[in-house]
């Protein structure tokens, strides 16, 4: 075998394990058969390459899926659908928008905080981590599940959308009366994917604070998803975070 296509497979039975060991067999079943396809082993050997070449990548490896680790398939009641990981030291751990406790809650976080107290008068916890929405049923995802250090958007068109792509696919077709929470562009993409006569769909600006003021704030979304929810005779969500 030749030394970079050993190193390719190298990378992708990294990837592979680390997955196997996050992703919860819920979504296993579903999913694994997108890490024998081409596009994920190309993406996982250019992951690959920028750490050896000494790039920092986010979050660590082996959180890159702890979204599907925290929220099994059957337990999700809302999507909440992001751009990329923060690309902060310290900041992404695999779910979308949170950090962990001790971390300083980025701006578009305390924008969603903001939000929150508007939508349903919940003060503004005393540290950025989402974790409890995860294990809720909140599914907090990106578009994308990587970033390089200090590059917003750097890892766009690198395979992650294919990937996420077939994410919303089974969420779709396998799960019924479920919340979207579409926040930027490329969230907002996916929604061509989505059945609206069989799920909710919340289409809103992202909450960074370049586009928050122009539909984020007002948008009452964690309101919206438990009315649906409610409606349909299932648990709300509690969105407080104590």
């Amino acid at each position: 075998m030749r030394p970079a296509k050993f190193l390719t497979e190298i990378s992708r039975l990294r990837y592979k394990i680390n997955m196997d060991f996050n992703l919860d067999e819920s979504w296993r079943e579903h999913l694994d058969p997108e890490f024998t396809r081409p596009y994920l082993r190309d993406l996982f050997s250019y992951l690959d390459h920028e750490r050896r070449l000494g790039k920092e990548v986010y979050p660590p490896t082996e959180e890159v899926f702890e979204a599907f680790r925290l929220t099994p398939l059957p337990a999700v009641k809302v999507v909440i659908l992001g751009q990329d990981p923060y690309h902060g030291e310290g900041q992404a751990h695999g779910l979308a928008f949170s950090v962990r406790p001790g971390v300083r809650s980025p701006p578009s976080l305390q924008n969603i905080f903001k939000e929150l107290a508007s939508d349903l008068g919940l003060p503004a916890p005393g540290h950025g981590s989402l974790e409890a929405w995860a294990r809720q049923g909140v599914l907090l995802l990106n578009t994308v599940l990587t970033v390089e250090a200090g590059r917003a958007g750097s890892h766009h068109k690198k395979g992650w959308e294919e990937f996420t792509d077939k994410v919303i696919e089974v969420l779709n077709q396998r799960r019924e009366h479920l919340v979207f929470m579409l926040w930027g562009s490329p969230a907002q993409s996916k929604a061509r994917q989505l059945d609206a006569s069989r799920h909710l769909i919340l289409k809103s600006v992202h909450p960074s604070p370049l586009s928050a003021y122009r539909g984020f704030f007002g948008s009452r979304p964690f309101s919206q998803a438990n009315e649906y929810l409610q409606a349909h005779a299932l648990t709300p969500v509690d969105w407080r975070l104590t």
